[in-house]
């Protein structure tokens, strides 16, 4: 089999146990291919004697298993490298908490054993997309997670103009809006008050951030709603991310999210499933009194 491994290049700490996942491969016979950001991360600090491996130069890639080896932020940026292309991901954490990244670093060996052995499945995480009616975005216009539209700075409070199908509107007065799939209801919507939602619901959530009504509540549609977003701002500018990359935008670009035209593959290792994952990472149902 080919593994194509994308890491985070950022903190030594979360790559520290590479090497088990590399001798896992190789004891396998497995072919390695490893992004050049990550392959000169790990060779520059000494995390392990990379030989024999293939170089990820760009997004020209290919595999059966694609590895994303950090946290929620890494698969997140591996996620926009395999893009449509259908492979699957395995996310292995070397983080903290981890809600996509469901294989702990201590379970490598039996992970890799589970998809050799086909003993796993794979989630079809919906993806959306953002266009502006001014032109393209610098970045990739693509989210597993979240689409967040945000003030400037310090700046004062924006008025978000947000139209449903081209029909219905919701004013909100808040310093953002978040459009979020389920994948990314437990990310930074569910940090402002959304709710948590099953990967496989066919929906979306509009969470206000910092809303100045108490009224404005976030609201569940489905996941075939186009929505449109205009901004009035004072700053005459705001602020979107898409999966955590940054842009600055004119108020003049009204924005259109819907679900994009392919969805995001995700291996999940059999005895995992998403309410373990939320026991274990929230803490479901323990007394935290004992």
């Amino acid at each position: 089999m080919k593994f194509a491994i994308f890491g985070n290049s950022y903190q030594t700490r979360k790559s520290e146990n590479i090497a088990m996942l590399f001798a896992t491969l190789e004891r396998r016979g497995d072919t390695i291919a490893i992004d050049r950001p990550f392959y000169e991360f790990l060779a520059s600090n000494n995390l392990h004697n990379i030989e024999n491996v293939e170089i990820i130069d760009s997004n020209d890639f290919s595999a059966d298993f694609v590895i994303s080896y950090g946290g929620d932020g890494t698969l997140l940026r591996t996620a926009s490298r395999v893009s449509d292309k259908g492979i699957p991901i395995l996310g292995i954490n070397g983080g903290r908490l981890g809600f996509l990244t469901y294989v702990s670093h201590t379970d490598i060996e039996a992970s890799i054993d589970c998809l050799h052995n086909g003993n796993y499945s794979i989630e079809e995480r919906s993806i959306i997309e953002v266009t502006t009616s001014e032109g393209e975005l610098r970045n990739y216009p693509y989210a597993l997670n979240e689409i967040a539209v945000m003030k400037h700075d310090s700046s004062s409070m924006m008025t978000l103009i947000t139209t449903l199908n081209g029909g219905d509107s919701i004013i909100y007065q808040a310093d953002g809006l978040i459009v979020a799939t389920p994948s990314g209801s437990t990310g930074y919507s569910l940090s402002v008050g959304g709710p948590i939602i099953a990967p496989d619901a066919g929906v979306m959530v509009l969470t206000p951030i910092a809303s100045h009504s108490l009224g404005a509540r976030p609201i569940v549609v489905n996941d075939d709603t186009e929505v449109t977003i205009k901004v009035n701002s004072r700053s005459h500018n705001f602020l979107i991310a898409i999966d955590g990359r940054n842009e600055s935008c004119p108020e003049e670009y009204v924005l259109t999210i819907k679900k994009a035209p392919y969805k995001q593959r995700l291996i999940r290792c059999n005895g995992c499933s998403f309410i373990k994952n939320l026991h274990d990472k929230m803490m479901w149902g323990a007394d935290t009194r004992e």
